[in-house]
């Protein structure tokens, strides 16, 4: 789900001070700029690991772990969501491998707001009643049993609509269900400003093909029953209502959400060796949804990382940088883990991270080959990271290029786990290969797969199985990790120097904004 254009930079939040209980970072050491050459020739350096590391990071060892995952999810109600015996049961595992292979590993507890959806329904009841698909936004307000029978009025258009409560004036929706197009601002920011304006509820429509779903992010923050709806059917229902003949529309919506105060936790595992005042860390989230087991959301990421993690400690080789790797969980409730982990960092110890890289669902089976646009090259949605990740992306681009891979860059919308770093002031990057957008015709052509349907028709969806991945796809994201592991556990110096030239041609299609992220929408 890709984020609405915007030019200003993301946003840059204060974070709490040390002291944070939520969770016990790894220690670290002093802070500072990468390390100055010593010994052996670091760029050198580098390309051996990489070298050595890509060839032994395998789809095969990978599915090892994915297999893990599935049986864990199979014996636990078939997902492996935050706070469920399906995600205690991965992180079991991840955490006993780590610790086999010689890592500082630890499981850091947390507590959040576990959800279960219990209704979804819309219906349209006039002029002409029909039922219609909506999709329960996490931690949306609940409606009544039986649902809310209101008027449907449409929020006017524009860069922002419904951010601010000028987009309501002339609009009146005292006790109406407010239909707003997405884009501009949050989920809850929309929410909140409907409800401010008298709305009962909110239906919040796509601005891409495909369904919408998300987190509202801030449980105590929602006002009222909020749900997405996809471009079509809110095209569909912009019409009725102009159309309507001096009638009206109305609706029958229902919401309903259980919520439960839960524990899980985050798997964190650091290197024994290495200069810890220059960490590089790397992450993907091993939580799933309530509705399927997530083997590519993000069993994939996980899977590709524990692969890499486990045959770098198989090499005996002290890195010059400690590398730190992280299993998130609760990303699926608003990033609820990574934000933890982040806040509960001090100024110092958020400084000594060198660089975080993401990697989330990364072996979509109708996949685009999608690089985070440090830079901000394509002007479109957010602004750039922070200094250093334009680097991160033309790390991973020129390593694609030394491939012939094709690949299109897509916008940091803040809606997975290097959210919390970009605000922390991090550099960030990573790949992913797409959720539930709708691969159009030159992607298809450029990457193969179908036009006219999801990157993932999977996504979060019950058939998320280990037959929902592309091993071609996984294979080239496994090597992605691989490479800049064995590139900056060695070697930082391009961080801050200039710019590198791409190896090869830029083989980016253009269009970043059409990158389907999830997680929570952004600002």
């Amino acid at each position: 789900m890709s984020a609405p254009a915007r030019t200003r930079p993301p946003r840059r939040r204060a974070l709490p001070a040390a002291g944070c209980a939520l969770l016990a970072p790894l220690l670290l050491g002093t802070a500072a700029t990468p390390p100055p050459a010593a010994g052996p020739d670091p760029a050198r350096e580098a390309a051996r690991l990489s070298r050595e590391l890509v060839a032994a990071s395998t789809t095969a060892g990978a599915l090892k772990h994915l297999r893990r995952f599935q049986e864990a999810a199979d014996a636990a109600g078939g997902h492996r969501a935050a706070g469920s015996a399906g995600h205690e049961a991965s992180a079991s595992y991840v955490l006993t491998q780590l610790r086999r292979a010689g890592y500082d590993a630890r499981y850091a507890t947390f507590p959040f707001t576990w959800t279960e959806t219990l209704a979804e329904k819309l219906a349209v009841v006039t002029p002409v009643p029909r039922d219609a698909r909506v999709e329960a936004m996490t931690y949306t307000a609940s409606t009544p049993e039986g649902g809310l029978t209101a008027e449907l009025v449409r929020v006017p258009v524009d860069a922002t609509p419904g951010c601010e409560a000028a987009d309501y004036t002339g609009t009146e929706v005292t006790g109406r269900i407010a239909l707003v197009v997405r884009g501009g601002c949050s989920f809850l920011q929309k929410q909140a400003t409907a409800a401010a304006a008298g709305a009962s509820g909110a239906l919040i429509s796509n601005h891409l093909d495909g369904k919408l779903t998300g987190t509202l992010g801030d449980p105590a923050a929602v006002r009222i029953p909020t749900g997405g709806i996809t471009r079509a059917e809110g095209e569909r229902l912009a019409e009725a209502i102009a159309g309507a003949d001096g009638g009206t529309v109305t609706v029958t919506l229902e919401l309903r959400e259980r919520r439960e105060e839960r524990t899980t936790g985050n798997v964190v595992a650091q290197t024994p060796g290495g200069d810890p005042a220059h960490t590089v860390m790397f992450g993907a989230h091993l939580d799933s949804v309530p509705e399927g087991p997530g083997i590519n959301d993000d069993g994939s990421g996980s899977a590709g990382l524990l692969d890499v993690a486990l045959r770098l400690a198989a090499t005996h080789r002290t890195p010059v940088n400690a590398v730190r790797f992280a299993w998130w969980s609760a990303e699926e409730n608003g990033l609820v883990g990574s934000d933890a982990y982040v806040a509960g960092l001090t100024a110092a110890e958020r400084r000594r991270i060198a660089l975080y890289l993401n990697f989330d669902m990364i072996a979509s089976p109708n996949g685009v080959q999608f690089v985070f646009d440090g830079d901000d090259s394509d002007a479109s949605g957010a602004g750039p990271g922070p200094a250093g990740s334009a680097q991160l992306e033309r790390g991973i681009t020129a390593f694609l290029d030394r491939r012939t891979t094709p690949y299109q860059s897509s916008d940091f919308t803040g809606r997975s786990d290097y959210g919390p770093f970009i605000e922390a002031g991090i550099p960030s990057g990573g790949t992913d290969t797409g959720a539930e957008g709708i691969k159009s015709a030159a992607q298809a052509e450029t990457f193969g797969g179908t036009a006219g349907i999801a990157y993932d028709p999977c996504y979060h969806a019950a058939c998320d199985t280990l037959a929902n991945v592309d091993p071609a796809a996984f294979e080239t994201n496994i090597d992605v990790i691989a490479d800049a592991v064995g590139t900056y556990s060695q070697d930082l110096r391009s961080l801050t120097g200039p710019l590198p030239a791409a190896a090869g041609t830029d083989r980016r299609d253009g269009g970043g904004h059409l990158r389907t992220g999830h997680g929570r929408d952004p600002a």
